[in-house]
Parts: structure tokens; C-alpha cells; sequence
């Protein structure tokens, strides 16, 4: 018979993220594996949604998005980074964060191009890139600080590499990229004329005195760069999948263009909950969002050295990779089991993060619970010494 699956379809099994949460739902444990973001969605985020409900905004948007988020979103940038994007033509609303990525290397990728990935990487990131036909190649990132050499960036150049993904703050190191490392990348990219996605979808969720630098900003990166975020963590809506793509107008229109082939539009309502809250809240609020989460990270943090799973304290997101060497096992799955069986409590296996054997020591756990949920989840941790 000739009727089977497609090549790509071993890139895009379930993921050991959603994995670790069904296995965590049976044992009714506490999921620290998928980065649901559980904390409270803002009161005006909610109204506006069900007053746009209310009011009979329920059709299809137009293909980029409406125009109440996409103007709240050209405000948005220029307040916290001082970047124009025009409303009417560099601004592409879709499907989450991972769905603008997914129509951003549709329009601007063709098979068998490659791209530049930092490794630990986000797995989405990878399985986009092959859905797309593209082969992701790989830039180490050493702990603790995750940084990485342009000699690394330069072996990772063949003339098939077309672009670079960019994820600052990273998921799941938490790695926040220096001016520096940001830099080098774009002289590396204007050097080898590529194309840079950003996935921002963190910028608010910093720590230590870190910095977000949209890559956007650097000399020669604005006409090349497609810079991706949402308010899904900002907000905790990740359930709504409203997302966002900027660029300039070159690329944008095809990027909403395969948006309304793909998803046809982000759920309309949710667009105006997301606009209603861009414009009502003010530097406060993401201000006190890094205050609240500093506290949630060191609560987990000192959780996991306490258990003798020394963790790789993260300067920004929401998640935390810890060695989980000593955990009995042989592999990053076996281990993340056996604390799951042991504790309650679910992590993802380092393994989910890494092309090859770069992960087998590590587990990574998402602070984005509410402080009772996080601190029994520690206490759970803890008592993996008894």
C-alpha cells in the first residue's frame, strides 16, 4: 500500500513537554513541566474579551489582525523600546507566538534552506523549522552563563543558512542574549545577509538587573529582522493564542497572507481583550510581574539545591534547567520519571532541549504557578532526600 505518513511527521510527535503533563494529570501531581502559566489573567484583559463578546465581535478579522490590537501593539513597541512599526502594513496578528513563527518561515524560508538555532532550544522552534522544509543547525550555549563564541557562529555558516532564530529571554535556559552576544549576531547576519527571528515572548520576565534588547534595534537589523511575541505569558492567557509578528513591510504582507491560509485569524474577541489591556495597563504591572516572578524563581530555585539538584539560575522567562545527574537513571527521561513517581512533581527532560546527549543531566521545572501551588511543589522537592 502507498498511503503513509509524511517524513516531517517524526518532527512533530507529541512533545516531551505535553508528554510529561499527561503522565503528571494520571498521577495527579503538580506540573511543573508545561509552561501553562497559571497565575491570574488581569480583570480588564477579561472584560474586554467578553464585552467585545457582548458587542457581536465574533466574525473574521481581517487577515493581520484588528486594527484596535495592531494599533495597540505599534504603541506597545514604542513605549518600552522606541521601535515604529506602521499598524497598517508591519504588523501581523496570529496564532500565538508559534504561529507567527510558522507563517514567518513559510514566507520567507524554501525548502532546504537551513537555520541557525542556539542550543538548548525551544523544541517548538525545531519542529516549525522542519514543518517548514528547513534544517535547523546548532550553536552550543555553555552553562552557567550560556554564552557562546563567534567561532562557534561561524562554523555553524554553509551557504544554504538563511536565517537565525533568536530567543531572549530564552526558553528553557533563561538566558537573557548580552548587548554584546546580540551584536555579534548581527554582524554575522548583515555579514552573510540573513534574515533574524526573535522570539520575545518573554521580554517582560527579567531578573538580576538583565536587560531585554529587541535585536531590531541594532544597526542593520531592522530590514532584516521579524521580532515574534504575545501576551500569552505576559498575561496568562496561554490558552487564547493571540500572538504577534513585526517586520518591515517588505515581508509582512506575505507573512499575513499565509496567516490567513494557515489560521485565518487570532479568536477576534480575545484580539480586544489583548488591545483593552495593552492600552489600560501601565509600567507597573510589568514592572511588578518581574517583581512577582524573582520571588517565585527563588523559591524554586533554593527548592531544587536544597533536593541536591543544583540549579542553573536563569536571568529571565520563567523556567529553571537543574542537574539532575544524581537522580537514578540513565537518561533525562528516566530521571524525570523516577522524581515524578518519587515527589508528585513533573519536570521535562533535558533531553526535549538538545539535538543530541547535550541534555541527559538536566530537567527543566516552569515557576509559573501561584505562590501555594509553587511552595508545595518545593516542599515536595525537598523530600526527595528522605
Amino acid at each position: 500500500m502507498n498511503l503513509r505518513l509524511s517524513e516531517r511527521q517524526a518532527w512533530v510527535l507529541q512533545s516531551e513537554i505535553r508528554n510529561m503533563s499527561i503522565e503528571c494529570d494520571r498521577r495527579g501531581g503538580i506540573n511543573l513541566s508545561q509552561g501553562v502559566c497559571d497565575t491570574e489573567v488581569p480583570a480588564v484583559v477579561r472584560r474586554g474579551a467578553r464585552e467585545a463578546m457582548d458587542q457581536g465581535i465574533n466574525t473574521y478579522t481581517r487577515y493581520d489582525g484588528l486594527a484596535e490590537l495592531r494599533q495597540a501593539i505599534a504603541d506597545k513597541q514604542r513605549r518600552f523600546t522606541g521601535m515604529a512599526f506602521d499598524p497598517e502594513g508591519e504588523i501581523v496578528v496570529s496564532a500565538g507566538a508559534t504561529g507567527a513563527l510558522y507563517c514567518a518561515c513559510l514566507a520567507l524560508l524554501n525548502p532546504g534552506d537551513e537555520v541557525i538555532v542556539f542550543e538548548p532550544f525551544y523544541g517548538y522552534h525545531i519542529s516549525t523549522l522542519v514543518a517548514a522544509g528547513t534544517t535547523p543547525v546548532y550553536v552550543p550555549l555553555g552553562p552557567p552563563d550560556w554564552s557562546f563564541s563567534g567561532e562557534e557562529l561561524e562554523r555553524a555558516w554553509t551557504p544554504r543558512v538563511r536565517a537565525i532564530i533568536v530567543n531572549t529571554p530564552a526558553n528553557p535556559s533563561g538566558k537573557v542574549f548580552t548587548l554584546e552576544e546580540l551584536h555579534a549576531i548581527a554582524a554575522f547576519a548583515v555579514q552573510r545577509d540573513l534574515f533574524v527571528f526573535t522570539d520575545e515572548i518573554y521580554e517582560h520576565f527579567l531578573y538580576d538587573g538583565s536587560r531585554h534588547v529587541p535585536p531590531a534595534l541594532l544597526p542593520g537589523m531592522r530590514e532584516r529582522t521579524i521580532t515574534i511575541s504575545g501576551l500569552s505569558k505576559t498575561f496568562s492567557i496561554t490558552g487564547w493564542r493571540v500572538g504577534y509578528a513585526l517586520g518591515d513591510a517588505r515581508w509582512m504582507q506575505t507573512i499575513g497572507h499565509f496567516n490567513d491560509l494557515v489560521y485565518v485569524c487570532a479568536p477576534a474577541p480575545l484580539q480586544i481583550g489583548v488591545a483593552r489591556g495593552l492600552d489600560a495597563l501601565g509600567d507597573d504591572y510589568y514592572e511588578d510581574l518581574a517583581r512577582q516572578y524573582l520571588v517565585k524563581r527563588d523559591m524554586i530555585c533554593r527548592a531544587l539545591a536544597d533536593a541536591g539538584m543544583p540549579p542553573l539560575v536563569p536571568r529571565g522567562a520563567y523556567y529553571v534547567l537543574a542537574d539532575v545527574s544524581r537522580l537514578p537513571g540513565t537518561t533525562s527521561k528516566e530521571r524525570a520519571m523516577f522524581l515524578l513517581e518519587k515527589t508528585g512533581v513533573a519536570a521535562v527532560p533535558g533531553s526535549a532541549f538538545y539535538h543530541d546527549e547535550g541534555g541527559e543531566g538536566l530537567a527543566r521545572f516552569c515557576f509559573a504557578k501561584d505562590d501555594p501551588v509553587l511552595a508545595e511543589a518545593a516542599d515536595r522537592l525537598r523530600t526527595i532526600n528522605e
